[in-house]
């Protein structure tokens, strides 16, 4: 999270094949982060902050919900801290 003065967010994305092998199951991922942040977005003052997510540990099926839950409130966790 990085101050960017353009009057907007942005995100960056990382999720490599190391974290999982296949593209489908990256791109899956990486639509749920971009929701989230589409969502959280809306909701907080997250304007011009730059935002880069990088998983580090593999993210099964049936977890959808908690990856954007703890994405969620990471995020809200670190507007509070830099707000």
């Amino acid at each position: 999270m990085n101050p960017n003065g353009l009057g907007y967010a942005r995100l960056g994305l990382i999720v490599s094949k190391k974290i999982e092998q296949h593209a489908v199951k990256r791109n899956w991922i990486k639509r749920i982060l971009r929701e989230t942040f589409r969502r959280n977005r809306l909701n907080d003052e997250t304007n011009e902050i730059d935002w880069v997510i990088r998983l580090r540990r593999p993210v099964a099926r049936n977890e959808s919900i908690k990856l954007a839950t703890e994405t969620q409130l990471l995020m809200h966790q670190l507007q509070q801290c830099h707000g």
